[in-house]
């Protein structure tokens, strides 16, 4: 049992002054408000609830930067995925390990606490399974035991490389599943995360390129979990899917699947005005993720509309080309002010920062299969801020949160706690060097 001492802090009912949180094992037991400090005790002046991270490909995490140089044509996501699927080919699962570390680590110093893993690399180098079918699996979980974070696990179900069935390509051979060995996937996946405090298993149907309806209908019945799909991410997607079945992505997939609060629909960045409605009445997620989409050229999410329709969101990493969970939100918010040229859109009314936290926080924890905030019953996971940064100065209550997410963004985050145990301090991970060092290590072997 510890506790902690915080002068105000951000609430499942909002802020308060002078809390107390009681921790037993790894998660908040009791809050007090109004308490007053006990001599000695471990204080801090702002705490705030730790992001979820709903989406993230670590191994992309190694990659970052290399996709940046034109090519003799147009550059698209298509190209950008030619690059991707080069890096993959010699990955093992050490360097899985070595390279989803430095990720984790950065996603920790940066703000979030859980990280959704839309796991797809899964066999050798020369698409052959391992062995152990959850090798790669296991890799990203000694990571998250390293580092701390907290994982939610969305092994992927990848058979195809286009709509109605397409044999994969070379470059998915590490992908690709019949849903027999998915469901081995899944039975491994379990055990390789079982040592993990609070770890959640989920699927991941890729999209519906890479899956057939009828291997769509059995996946789902793998799980009680999230289910988590990439979907209407690009244009040539959408023209595909209508050329393939007469109806568009989400389109399609509101009318063959049961889709419920169980599912997050990842990006969903072309949708029409009456899938916009439609996917908001369904309760499910739109896992949002602005700095890739803006790296890959996607386009900008409706998010507008579909919060007003009263649609849940979270945001994600993605491409981990740049990790940081104020970035995200605050491009979230800029693409719809550029987009329909007003500010404050995504406000509800009130506190733009605010708003963004708490709508990340409750559409990530529901996306991800656990609880997330500062509340009796939760893990532990917050954030403390540097009232020192300038741009906190003389901020108060939801005013914190503006001044976070749009001028001082991740080098305000002083401290990360995850389960009750500090594992950023000063802004930087407590295992930085070592990882870093790992990781300098093994790219430039990989990169030679």
């Amino acid at each position: 049992m510890a506790t902690v001492f915080f002068d105000t802090a951000l609430l499942a009912d909002g802020w308060a002054n002078k809390v107390r949180a009681t921790i037993i094992d790894g998660v908040f037991a009791v809050i007090e408000t109004g308490a007053s400090p006990a001599d000695g005790e471990d204080r801090h002046a702002v705490a705030v609830p730790g992001l979820p991270n709903l989406h993230s490909h670590a191994f992309q995490r190694g990659m970052a930067g290399l996709a940046e140089t034109a090519g003799p044509g147009d550059d698209s996501f298509w190209t950008w995925r030619e690059v991707m699927y080069r890096f993959v080919d010699a990955l093992t699962p050490d360097d899985l390990l070595a390279v989803a570390a430095m990720a984790q680590v950065e996603m920790l110093e940066g703000g979030f606490t859980r990280v959704g893993e839309f796991h797809y690399l899964h066999h050798a180098p020369d698409g052959r399974p391992y062995a152990d079918p959850a090798a790669m699996a296991s890799a990203l979980a000694a990571a998250c035991a390293e580092t701390g974070i907290a994982l939610t696990l969305l092994p992927v179900f990848y058979a195809h490389s286009g709509f109605g069935g397409a044999a994969p390509t070379d470059g998915q051979r590490r992908f690709v599943h019949d849903v027999d060995g998915y469901a081995r996937l899944l039975d491994a996946s379990a055990g390789a995360i079982a040592g993990l405090p609070d770890a959640v298993l989920g699927i991941a149907p890729h999209s519906l390129r890479a899956v057939t309806p009828e291997e769509l209908a059995r996946i789902v019945l793998l799980t009680a979990g999230p289910i988590h799909i990439h979907i209407a991410e690009q244009v040539r997607e959408v023209e595909d899917c209508i050329a393939w079945s007469g109806a568009r992505p989400v389109e399609w997939l509101l009318d063959h699947a049961a889709v419920d609060d169980r599912w997050c629909l990842v990006h969903a960045t072309h949708m029409t005005a009456d899938e916009t409605a439609r996917m908001a009445r369904s309760g499910a997620v739109a896992g949002l993720c602005p700095i890739t989409e803006a790296n890959l050229g996607d386009g900008i999410f409706p998010a507008r509309d579909f919060l007003a329709a009263g649609g849940r969101f979270g945001i994600g990493s993605d491409s981990n080309v740049l990790i940081d969970g104020c970035e995200e939100l605050r491009l979230l918010e800029y693409g719809q002010r550029l987009a329909h040229r007003g500010r404050n859109l995504l406000a509800g009314g009130g506190s733009t920062g605010a708003a963004l936290w708490r709508g990340a926080l409750a559409g990530g924890g529901q996306a991800l299969g656990a609880p997330a905030g500062i509340a009796v019953g939760a893990p532990a996971d917050f954030l403390t801020l540097d009232t020192g940064h300038p741009s906190l100065a003389a901020r108060e209550g939801n005013a914190i949160l503006d001044a976070l997410v749009f001028a001082a963004g991740r080098s305000a985050i002083d401290g990360v706690w995850r389960r009750g145990q500090r594992v950023v301090s000063g802004g930087r991970h407590i295992a930085r060097e070592a990882i870093v060092q790992r990781y300098r290590a093994t790219l430039a072997r990989l990169l030679a």
